[in-house]
Parts: C-alpha cells; sequence; structure tokens
C-alpha cells in the first residue's frame, strides 16, 4: 500500500492543547469546579449536537452567530443539526425537556465544554473554543444577578486573573425596549450608511446588534448614538439600581457601559462583561446576562427566569498561564544499569501509592541527571548495585544539591513534607 506523504495538520481555527500548557486549563477547571460547589452549583452536560432551530429560536436568527458562524449540516432523515455554538439554550432546552422546573428553588447549573463557530481565527478566538458557564434558572431577583456576579469575579480571581474589570447595563424588556428600539432605528437612518456592511443591513433588520460592533472605525459613530439607560420602564430601572447596589455591598467595582447588549437576542435586564488588557483589541473574557423569556421562546409552558454567562476558557488561561508555575515531578529515579531497573521499578510503584509523581530512567548518571533537570524534578533518587544490595538510596535535592542516603519509608516522609 502507497500513502500519501502530504502532512495532516490540525483544522485551521483547532489546534492541540499540549503540556505543559494542559496543567494550566487543568488547574482554571479546578477553581472553576471548586467555585460552583461553594455557591450549590451542579454540572450539566448537555450533548454538542442539537437542532439547529434551537439556536435559531433562542439565540436569534438575526445574530452573526446564526447567520455566519454556526457548523450546520442535514443528517440522514433531513434533520438540520448543528455544533453548538454555545450553551445556554442547550441548558435551557435541556431544563424544559426534563422538567427541572418541578425541582424546588432555583436550579444552578454550570458546564465546562467544547463549542464551535465559524469565525475568523485570531488572538485567543478559535473555531472550537472552550466555555466554562453557569445558568441560575427560576428566579427574577436582583439578588440572584448580583450573587452570579460575585461568583464570576471570585472564579475569575481564584484562577489568578488580575487586573480585570467588570462591565454592566441593563437592555430593558418588551415593555420598554421596542420605544429604544424605534429611537434608535431613526437614529441610525442617519448615519448608518458611514457604516460598515453589517452595521448597514442591521440597521433596519436589528438596530440593537449594531451597539455590538466591533469595527473600530464605528465606535465614534455608536458612542453618539441613543443610551438605553434613558429608556428604561420603572421596573428595569428599580432592577438595575438594585443590581448596582448589591454590588457595591459586596465591594464589587464595576463600570455602567450603557451601549453593551452583548451579542444574542434572548437578553433582557441585566446584562455584563468582563474585559482584560492582555487580550488586545478582542478584550472580552466572558459576557452574560438576564434571559427572563427565552424558556418561553423554546416551548416551555412554565414562566423560568434566569441568568449566566459563559467564560471564555482559551481567553482566561491566555490571560493567566503568564504567570502560571508548572507543577514539578516529586521524584525522578536515576537507575544505573540494567538490574538497577527492575529494582527501581517497584520503588515507584510504592512511592505513586503513596501519592507521589514520580519517573525513571535507565541509564548513565551525567545523562539521567540533565533529564531530572529538565523535567523540573524536585529530588533525584540514584540506584545502582551498591544502593540495591543496602536497601538505602542516595536521594539529592535538585534546588540545594544536598545528598542524603536514605530507606524507602525515609524518603516517602521526606517528599511528603517537602509537598
Amino acid at each position: 500500500m502507497v500513502f500519501p506523504t502530504t502532512l495532516i495538520r490540525a483544522v485551521k481555527g483547532t489546534r492541540d492543547l499540549l503540556p505543559p500548557h494542559t496543567e494550566v486549563w487543568n488547574h482554571v477547571e479546578t477553581v472553576a469546579r471548586a467555585v460552583f460547589r461553594t455557591y450549590n452549583y451542579r454540572e450539566i452536560r448537555t450533548p454538542i449536537l442539537e437542532e439547529t432551530q434551537l439556536f435559531a429560536r433562542g439565540v436569534g436568527e438575526d445574530t452573526d452567530i446564526v447567520t455566519k458562524e454556526m457548523y450546520t449540516f442535514t443528517d440522514r432523515d433531513e434533520t438540520s443539526l448543528t455544533l453548538r455554538p454555545e450553551n445556554t439554550a442547550s441548558v435551557i432546552r435541556a431544563y424544559i425537556e426534563h422538567r427541572l422546573d418541578q425541582r424546588p428553588g432555583v436550579q444552578k447549573l454550570y458546564y465546562i465544554g467544547p463549542m464551535f463557530r465559524r469565525e475568523r481565527p485570531q488572538k485567543g478566538r478559535y473555531r472550537q473554543f472552550f466555555q466554562i458557564g453557569a445558568e441560575a434558572i427560576g428566579s427574577e431577583s436582583p439578588v440572584v444577578d448580583a450573587e452570579v456576579i460575585e461568583m464570576v469575579m471570585e472564579l475569575l480571581a481564584r484562577a489568578g486573573l488580575r487586573g480585570a474589570k467588570l462591565l454592566v447595563n441593563s437592555v430593558g424588556d418588551p415593555m420598554c425596549r421596542p420605544q429604544y428600539v424605534e429611537r434608535l432605528r431613526q437614529e441610525l437612518k442617519k448615519v448608518a450608511p458611514q457604516m460598515c456592511g453589517d452595521c448597514q443591513r442591521r440597521a433596519d433588520t436589528n438596530p440593537l446588534r449594531v451597539l455590538d460592533c466591533k469595527v473600530e472605525a464605528d465606535q465614534p459613530i455608536i458612542d453618539k448614538l441613543p443610551s438605553i439607560i434613558d429608556y428604561l420602564c420603572d421596573d428595569c430601572r428599580a432592577h438595575f439600581d438594585a443590581v448596582k447596589q448589591y454590588l457595591t455591598d459586596r465591594g464589587i467595582e464595576y463600570e455602567v457601559h450603557p451601549r453593551m447588549v452583548r451579542g444574542l437576542d434572548y437578553y433582557m435586564r441585566t446584562t455584563f462583561e468582563v474585559v482584560h488588557g492582555s487580550l488586545g483589541a478582542q478584550n472580552s473574557v466572558l459576557g452574560g446576562g438576564r434571559y427572563d423569556g427565552l424558556a418561553e421562546s423554546l416551548g416551555s409552558k412554565v414562566h423560568s427566569p434566569g441568568i449566566g454567562f459563559s467564560i471564555g476558557e482559551d481567553r482566561l488561561v491566555m490571560s493567566v498561564e503568564e504567570a502560571w508555575k508548572p507543577v514539578p515531578l516529586d521524584l525522578f529515579i536515576a537507575a544505573l544499569g540494567g538490574p538497577a531497573i527492575r529494582h527501581a521499578a517497584m520503588l515507584a510503584s510504592d512511592f505513586r501509592r503513596a501519592g507521589l509523581s514520580v519517573d525513571l530512567v535507565e541509564g548513565k548518571l551525567k545523562r539521567t541527571m540533565e533529564l531530572a533537570n529538565k523535567f523540573g524534578a524536585r529530588f533525584t533518587l540514584i540506584l545502582g548495585e551498591d544502593e540495591m544490595a543496602a536497601g538505602r538510596y542516595t536521594l539529592k535535592d535538585m534546588s540545594t544539591g544536598e545528598q542524603q542516603s536514605l530507606g524507602r519509608d525515609e524518603i516517602i516522609a521526606r517528599l511528603a513534607a517537602k509537598a
């Protein structure tokens, strides 16, 4: 058989996550799970594939996600399927399908996993990307909004992100937003011809999406457009004021950003975003907001208000990994000669059962010590015929150069004390 010689590479917009970088990913996810647990959130895992209409109805038919970015195909039974571009719609679909509204209290759910959008690959943005997200379903209270925001800020801090800025806004509700949208549409008629092609299209079909434009040349025009804050009804204004007060009570700093509407149609009232300077122009680490009518738009007969967020895990990892220190290997065993490798393997098993991270290699002392340094080992155990006969082994502290002759149990105790 003749094999082609062309090298097969990862698909454009996807990538392999390799060690030691995967340690940072594991750190971020471990922190996320720990924080979610303290707020009584439980994990949900939804399918990567969903029916296309879920996102068309949930995310919005006029959004860039649905019109430009989804990976959609027709299955053999003619069903249109889509690789999930986000997970809130999937969580709400599962919530409705499995009647989670019948369970007591607010349903607090979190997820970690891959999403798919056919975007232009750039710094921190990929076509297969990862999100960490949470949803609190079953309450309209501004207390819940503030708690969700508090939780995500705690998560970012524990993950090691410093210097992040929280932006908040209210996008009103179906009672007051239409008046603002109509005013925005009228103002855009005057300035849309000076804006990018997408904004010209959205100015009539979905004026709110204009505010989400990232084209730099359009920003001075957007800054002069009317603010939705000026059009909030009394209920929405009171809700937003309460959210801000609860954030202040918690000592959480924020900045009101009146033209932040987020890129999805299901948001209403509270919206928020966290940005970080290390990510350049596309500086958003996460976004979220309230979606009180989403469940009904997906067929629920029960009013199920909710609020949630999604963290771009790729971008969060990029922001924290510069300060990341790899977890060192506890012990590297240098087996000097053939007979020593069998003994070394048995010792390695004992040490691993004691909870230590261990690697071993057979070879000459100089080469094995070079490998120990490259692996970043805390200690190296030197094992030759004399050590095998005596049952005592030379343990070298790689940071100080100190060497001691110790027995197996003494080595375990020594390494555990230095952990």
